[in-house]
């Protein structure tokens, strides 16, 4: 694992120490890589909502079954393959 070292203010230290205390982290570090890993989530969810909303805005691509998904498969790995 790597090792990141920062400086905060002390107002800010002591604010991350109760707030590990108070949420049961085991350490500053375990409640850093919590907070780091909900805004990755965060970012990750306000991206997956903004391509739903750019394919609902889209239009229809008219009715969607099995044979969809199977062609789609198939353009992907055609795709990959050249890719490579």
């Amino acid at each position: 694992m790597a090792t990141m070292n920062i400086s905060l203010p002390e107002s800010l230290m002591h604010f991350i120490e109760e707030e590990v205390l108070e949420g049961g982290y085991s350490s500053t570090s375990v409640y850093m890589r919590d907070l780091v890993r909900q805004h990755w989530r965060s970012k990750a969810e306000a991206r997956l909502q903004a391509l739903i909303a750019e394919g609902l805005a889209s239009g229809s691509v008219g009715q969607v079954t099995p044979d969809t998904f199977a062609q789609m498969r198939k353009e992907l790995r055609e795709q990959y393959g050249k890719a490579r």
